[in-house]
């Protein structure tokens, strides 16, 4: 089984320890990955810093040549990432799963390359002229989560790279072999110390947003490991995008049409089996047409082929690990042992690995874990309602505020509620649908700054105000 190595200042970096990375569908070790220390961190910071000298005065042009370039290597090398993701991530090849998440790091890319920060003029008459310049800020720390780590990879590196900063990522210590391997694809194009990869347990990590060399950390995760990174970055100022945890809201209005909407409710809830941070997580539906809803989705779960991410068939694969697998199966405990009525799925998948079903719970409501909580996971709680604005008031009580949605037949009535939410994003009768020029980003406890599109990319940038 290969032993994966670090990647800095362009070359292979071989650990003295390595940890195995196992396939959640089945426990097998898939590939070992390098244990980085302290030494290893400084050395990549400084090979990032090193080429950040010249990288950050390329042109806009040459970096967004880069980009493309890019784009291209890791279209070459699809079903490789995607096979390698598979493996270490659990989740399906097909359908909504790798090979999806390869092509949308794909397009991610290609967009980022095309995007531009022109000088701004702010003013040119008689009493001068003011401009206002982007500049890059140094040397970025990305640490990147397990549920989509090769398109999260993208989305730190890429815009850090187009705007001329340098970078050093650390992925997940559950996932860290198909980062390993973008990062190899990525120096295939640009210069040696723009893009450096280090591995291993969460403490390295913890190192990295620390780090005096980093002048800027983007960060996927939980609230609590985003809170502990921004405490650290406290020491020198560090800038911060933060993109954290959240318990998004979907709430159903009386005149929706069931059967049209409960495909896009499914998949706004489990979409990557439920391990997405603006995953539909709350589902709210109004008591007239409550149980028709309920109906509709335990129909619609029952077509679901739960199995191996290898097996074509499969449309959901396992869950991710073993803390989040029992984290799920103790929310729908808890939420069963509190009056919850399990529509479908309910407990573990009698099968190796770490197989939940889908699961929905109705009859919850709010002081029951499952919907307190973010359950990241396969499992869904059905909330009941009668009064529309006190179910939007509700909603609000929750401290995260990523993503939310509202479902009507009436557009504009939906839209008028959903401006209501407090959230950073939110999807009239769909729910999660995000797309790389609208930026993406929460409020409340799920996050500081956004990413995507031309607001995202002037996270990576300083301004600098030229007078004359």
């Amino acid at each position: 089984m290969k032993q994966s190595t670090l990647l800095i200042g362009g070359e292979t970096v071989a650990t003295t320890y390595h940890a195995p990375v196992t396939n959640p569908s089945n426990g097998e070790i898939v590939g070992y990955m390098p244990l980085a220390q302290q030494a290893e961190l400084d050395q990549a910071v400084a090979a990032a810093a090193a080429a950040f000298k010249s990288w950050s005065w390329t042109s806009n042009e040459e970096r967004a040549a880069a980009c493309r370039a890019i784009a291209e290597k890791i279209g070459e090398h699809a079903e490789e990432l995607a096979q390698i993701l598979t493996r270490e991530q659990g989740k399906p090849l097909n359908g909504l799963g790798s090979r999806f998440e390869i092509g949308g790091a794909l397009a991610w890319t290609r967009h980022t390359a095309e995007l531009d920060l022109p000088v701004e003029i702010l003013q040119d008459d008689n009493e001068g002229r003011v401009e206002l310049h982007r500049k890059p800020i140094g040397v970025v720390g990305s640490i990147t989560p397990w549920n989509w780590p090769v398109m999260i990879a993208c989305w730190h590196i890429m815009p850090a790279v187009r705007a001329g900063n340098t970078v050093v990522i650390k992925p997940s210590p559950l996932t860290p072999l198909s980062t390993i391997r973008l990062v190899e694809i990525i120096n295939e194009v640009l210069p040696a110390g723009v893009v450096n990869v280090i591995t291993g347990e969460n403490s390295i990590g913890a190192a990295l947003s620390a780090h005096p060399g980093i002048a800027k950390m983007t960060f996927t995760g939980s609230t609590e490991t985003g809170k502990k990174i921004m405490a650290s970055a406290v020491a020198t100022l560090k800038r911060l995008t933060l993109e954290l945890g959240g318990n998004d809201a979907g709430i159903v209005l009386p005149d929706a049409d069931p059967k049209a909407i409960v495909e896009g409710l499914f998949w706004g809830a489990f979409i990557n089996n439920g391990q997405t941070c603006a995953a539909l997580k709350r589902l709210y539906v109004h008591d007239s047409i409550y149980e028709e809803v309920c109906q509709g989705l335990a129909v619609y779960t029952a077509k679901i082929v739960v199995g191996d991410g290898l097996d074509e068939a499969s449309i959901l694969g396992p869950v991710q690990n073993e803390m989040q697998f029992n984290k799920v199966r103790e929310l729908v405990d808890d939420a069963r042992a509190n009056g919850g009525r399990i529509l479908t799925g309910g407990a573990p998948m009698e099968r190796p690995g770490f197989f939940y079903p889908v699961t929905l719970v109705a009859d919850v409501d709010h002081g029951v874990r499952l919907v307190d909580e973010e359950q990241f996971g396969p499992a869904l709680p059905i909330i009941r309602y009668t009064d529309v604005d006190e179910v939007i008031a509700r909603a609000n009580q929750n401290p995260a505020g990523l993503g939310g949605s509202v479902w009507s037949s009436d557009a504009q009535k939906a839209k008028r509620y959903a401006m209501q939410l407090e959230c950073g994003s939110v999807w009239i009768n769909k729910h999660g649908t995000i797309q790389p020029n609208a930026p993406f980003g929460g409020v409340k406890q799920s996050g500081i700054g956004v990413e995507f599109g031309a607001e995202g990319l002037k996270e990576f940038t300083t301004i600098q105000t030229v007078l004359s």
